[in-house]
C-alpha cells in the first residue's frame, strides 16, 4: 500500500518520473551516469528518506504517524543497528581466522 500511495502522490503532485532508461547504466559514460537519479544506497538511507518525507502516507488514514515511526524505529534497531554492531564476514576473516 505504501508503494501505491507513493505513486498516487506522484500523480497528484505531477512529479515527472523522467524518461524511461533503456540503456545499461553501467555502460554509460560518467557524465551520463551522473545525470541518472539515485535511489537510497542502503536501508539506513531509505529510513532517513522515509523519516524526512512521509506525509503522503498519512493521506486517507492508510498509515498513522505512530505506525510509520514504529516501522522506522524497528528497522533501525532490529536491522540497521544489528548489522552495524557485528563484524562483516570479511572483517572476521581478516582478524579472527586462524587458518
Amino acid at each position: 500500500s505504501a508503494m501505491l500511495m507513493a505513486g498516487l502522490d506522484g500523480i497528484e503532485n505531477k512529479i515527472d518520473p523522467g524518461e524511461p532508461m533503456d540503456k545499461d547504466i553501467y555502460d554509460l559514460a560518467p557524465e551520463e551516469r551522473a545525470a541518472v537519479p539515485l535511489t537510497p544506497a542502503s536501508l539506513e538511507e531509505a529510513m532517513d528518506a522515509l523519516e524526512a518525507d512521509h506525509n503522503f502516507l498519512l493521506k486517507g488514514d492508510v498509515f498513522t504517524e505512530d505506525v510509520i515511526e514504529a516501522w522506522i524505529s524497528y528497522k533501525r534497531e532490529e536491522e540497521i543497528d544489528a548489522l552495524r554492531l557485528r563484524p562483516h564476514p570479511h572483517e572476521f576473516a581478516m582478524h579472527y581466522d586462524m587458518v
